[in-house]
């Protein structure tokens, strides 16, 4: 890993003073990079992946509901889905 450039960045503040989490981040990118490497290797057509992601937000919702999480954060993890799924739409065109 030490070559992996990392770079460091100013701190800086965002709307509302809450930065997104540093983990969740990682973990959503890399998920969907994993999702990316698998069709691209054909292990998994885009409509599977488009499925995946669909079944994610499926269950997202169900989570969401039954833990009591807030509209407005489930809404922000789903926009994320959605901006995920729209990356793999463009790859069936």
């Amino acid at each position: 890993m030490n070559d992996i450039p990392f770079k460091s960045m100013p701190e800086t503040s965002v709307a509302g003073g809450l930065e997104p989490d540093a983990h969740g981040q990682a973990a959503l990118l890399l998920a969907e990079s994993i999702l990316h490497a698998l069709v691209e290797t054909k292990v998994l057509s885009v409509d599977g992946a488009l499925s995946v992601i669909q079944t994610t937000c499926e269950v997202k919702v169900e989570v969401a509901e039954r833990t009591g999480e807030s509209n407005g954060r489930m809404q922000e993890s789903l926009e994320l889905l959605r901006a995920i799924f729209a990356s793999f739409e463009v790859d069936k065109q």
